[in-house]
């Protein structure tokens, strides 16, 4: 029998959506592991459930400040409050884009700053290379989360402006 490779017998490899699935609430929430672009256009698709929403606001604190919900992920509070009471309905598909985005984002933060703590703390920052604005200010577009993304792929390779 030949001898397996280190990557064989390793544990399988945590991708950016295995974390992203994960501050939705993981198993707990998904039927089963997204795999790839694909699954993930399925689930958005279809609809998060209510319950990823609650999951990630109940711990991102970041996100305890309503202001910053919606600007940040676009859900109003009266959307927020729906979602812990009638979690049966899942979110639409604009509201599941951002909400997915948001998580991704802060998944590769936290990659990139080493810790969920220091990346939201670096969501609420002034960044120089984001012409001292806060990353989480610009999350509200399409253009914002662009910038957002691309300033992160700097920072993880050592590009600070």
């Amino acid at each position: 029998m030949a001898a397996r490779t280190e990557r064989e017998t390793s544990a399988p490899e945590v991708t950016v959506i295995d974390r992203t699935a994960d501050l939705l609430g993981g198993s707990r929430i998904f039927q089963s592991r997204l795999h790839g672009p694909l699954d993930v256009h399925e689930a958005l698709n279809r609809g998060l459930p209510r319950e990823a929403l609650t999951h990630l606001m109940g711990n991102v604190r970041v996100l305890h400040n309503q202001a910053l919900v919606k600007s940040a992920i676009g859900v109003s509070l009266r959307t927020s409050q729906r979602a812990k009471v009638a979690p049966g309905k899942p979110l639409n598909k604009e509201q599941s884009g951002r909400v997915w985005k948001f998580a991704e984002i802060l998944a590769k933060a936290t990659e990139v700053f080493g810790s969920q703590a220091a990346a939201e703390r670096w969501l609420e920052s002034p960044a120089i290379g984001l012409d001292q604005r806060r990353p989480i200010d610009l999350l509200s577009t399409p253009a914002g989360v662009k910038l957002v993304e691309e300033f992160l792929g700097r920072l993880k390779y050592g590009v600070y402006t």
